[in-house]
């Protein structure tokens, strides 16, 4: 039964303690963005084997029907997420996702005041756009700031405290970054915010 049974620990997104002067969590600064996971599957998980590459909590579920012999795409058809599992045997995947979308709703709530963003992350950069607008969304602010940017350089800047969003020389990858943020967006079918005229949600309880 120890062979065969998959353990799995994992969390909810990570907490500022300082960082950046926040706390709680909720931005797509690196403190709050990842997430720990750990799987124990000796029947097919080498012990102390380590994935190096990008998945994302929507992926979970996927994984989690293959590793029990079902068909993600049948046994929920609508999941947006794709199965990891051959990761974590070893192989190597060459069309594996190299950035990850992330999207935060719930814009300048009165105990947290995080604004709304979305934004992709790739090995070596982050793009981050605050739009600033909580789109009709429960617990938002009403208020409506102007967008914002940033980017950073994740090799020279691993703590993100030099936002280089209008340095010349990133503009490179600033288009690049927006480009896969775009497709990334096309993707997840989430509609990329076009200032206030942008369709208000509707949420129903």
């Amino acid at each position: 039964m120890a062979e065969n049974t998959i353990v799995v620990y994992t969390s909810d997104q990570g907490f500022f303690l300082g960082d950046h002067g926040w706390f709680d969590k909720r931005l797509m600064y690196e403190q709050s963005l990842g997430m720990p996971l750990v799987i124990r599957w000796p029947a097919e998980i080498t012990a102390g084997t380590r994935c190096q590459e990008m998945i994302i909590n929507v992926d979970f579920a996927a994984t989690f029907l293959d590793m029990c012999g079902l068909d993600p795409d049948v046994a929920l058809p609508h999941q947006q997420g794709r199965s990891f599992r051959v990761l974590l045997r070893g192989t190597d995947v060459p069309d594996w996702p190299s950035a990850v979308y992330y999207r935060y709703w719930e814009h300048d709530d009165p105990e947290h005041h995080a604004p709304a963003h979305y934004g992709v992350r790739s090995e070596d950069f982050k793009y981050i756009v605050y739009y600033n607008d909580g789109l009709g969304t429960p617990g938002s602010s009403e208020r409506v700031l102007p967008t914002e940017y940033e980017l950073f350089d994740l090799r020279r800047d691993p703590a993100e405290l030099h936002n280089v969003v209008d340095d010349p020389d990133y503009a490179a990858v600033r288009l690049e970054l927006e480009a896969e943020l775009g497709r990334l967006q096309d993707k997840y079918a989430d509609q990329p915010y076009q200032g206030p005229q942008t369709p208000r949600l509707h949420w129903s309880t």
